[in-house]
């Protein structure tokens, strides 16, 4: 009889989302507050850019109270990162301090548990890797993201619209991808053709135990039958196909959720064809992929943004982005030469001349760290702050891009 005395119910630390069982974002609503954006706007304030700060931070000990765990914090000097994880180390080690209300003690977490097998939380700056949230990837998991409209773990396809139909008749489809869709979690980081077979191969596996039902369902009727009655030989067969006839019967659920489970990827991976056809996207892939590892290109950067067939401009764009980064010398020649190229085709400039600035700020740090030598100062730390970018924190060694990964233990 407590229910009446209950007058409020707070819920503390749920400043994360968990997508799947090692993966969870930080911010869904309202996330351009927190977005590259915003930490980088010239128009940001110091008071906004510490708010950003700390609601950064607030998120990541919402994860780390969820876990139960006292984490090991690790990250570069002289960015967001840094100042990041100051005030992570601060808000932790405070709570720690107050053994009545600390989060990281009591039954469900050993004592021993916060000196021994802590794991590492590494935080980085999104500037220390500007390329890979740019680049035109060939995994089913990045293609959905990408192409289609995902959002917690929902993906929606566009219809398709006739010549005879409109576009309010039409209705837009809509897909799960749970922690249950064991075909989703199998080939989510696959390549793109890799995801094509194996659905063809789990179309094929489902059609062969359909098959088995329906050839069970002929073979009862198709017993031997001796004067009116049947046979010891046939009623032992007709016995053994009953058997396995319920059998399958009983297994129908699981077909019908299979046959689900296909028609679902299937849609999906066509939509994903039918964009990488349209903006030929693998062209992209190929091309950035090279960029990246410094191999040689098969063509010209000019070529690919002249062609009207090759994908969107804002794809040209990417694409350029990321040869402007990996380049590490271009010519002003050059580089206007090729944003000459994108603006003929209404490509939006703004992102480039950011990142031109970026990088002549860039080589200036670099030069004044060479002279004044390591040890930098403040005044330097919270420069490099304002040009900072959308930050990423990782509870293991591996970098990511949009998203957190949260490892247990090492």
């Amino acid at each position: 009889n407590c229910i009446p005395q209950i007058a409020k119910v707070f819920d503390q630390y749920l400043h994360f989302i968990s997508l799947e069982e090692d993966l969870f974002i930080v911010r869904n609503q309202d996330k351009q507050a927190i977005s590259f954006y915003a930490l980088n706007s010239p128009d940001s304030k110091d008071t906004e850019i510490l708010t950003i700060t700390d609601s950064i931070v607030e998120c990541i000990f919402s994860v780390l109270v969820t876990a139960g765990v006292v984490p090991i914090i690790r990250s570069p000097r002289g960015n967001a990162a840094e100042a990041v994880a100051e005030a992570l180390d601060k808000k932790i080690r405070e709570n720690l301090r107050d053994t009545r209300s600390s989060m990281f003690t009591g039954d469900n977490i050993p004592v021993a548990q916060l000196s021994f097998q802590r794991p590492l939380l590494v935080i980085l700056d999104r500037i220390f890797d500007l390329a890979t949230p740019l680049h035109h990837t060939w995994t089913y998991q990045a293609l959905v993201d990408d192409l289609l409209e995902l959002e917690l773990n929902r993906v929606v396809l566009k219809p398709e619209v006739s010549e005879l139909e409109s576009s309010t008749t039409a209705a837009a489809k809509s897909y799960d991808l749970p922690c249950s869709d064991k075909f989703w979690l199998q080939h989510r980081g696959s390549p793109f053709p890799s995801v094509a077979d194996a659905v063809q191969l789990e179309l094929e596996h489902y059609k062969q135990s359909e098959e088995e039902v329906k050839r069970l369902k002929d073979a009862m009727g198709a017993s031997d039958v001796d004067n009116g009655g049947f046979s010891d030989g046939s009623d032992m067969l007709l016995t053994d196909n009953t058997a396995r006839l319920t059998s399958a019967i009983s297994s129908l659920p699981e077909l019908l959720e299979r046959k689900k489970n296909i028609d679902k990827h299937t849609n999906i991976a066509t939509a994903l064809l039918d964009e990488i056809k349209a903006r030929k996207l693998d062209v992209f892939f190929e091309m950035e992929e090279k960029m990246i590892t410094k191999s040689s290109l098969d063509k010209t950067v000019i070529e690919i943004i002249e062609d009207p067939a090759a994908g969107t401009a804002e794809d040209k764009v990417r694409m350029f982005i990321i040869y402007y980064l990996m380049s590490a010398d271009m010519s002003e020649s050059d580089y206007t030469h090729h944003t000459t190229a994108l603006e003929a085709i209404g490509a939006d400039l703004s992102p480039l001349n950011y990142l031109k600035r970026w990088k002549a700020y860039t080589k200036m740090a670099a030069a004044q760290k060479l002279v004044s030598g390591a040890n930098s100062s403040s005044t330097m730390r919270w420069s490099l702050f304002r040009v900072s970018c959308d930050v990423t924190c990782v509870l293991c060694v591996v970098p990511c891009c949009h998203v957190c990964h949260l490892v247990p233990s090492l």
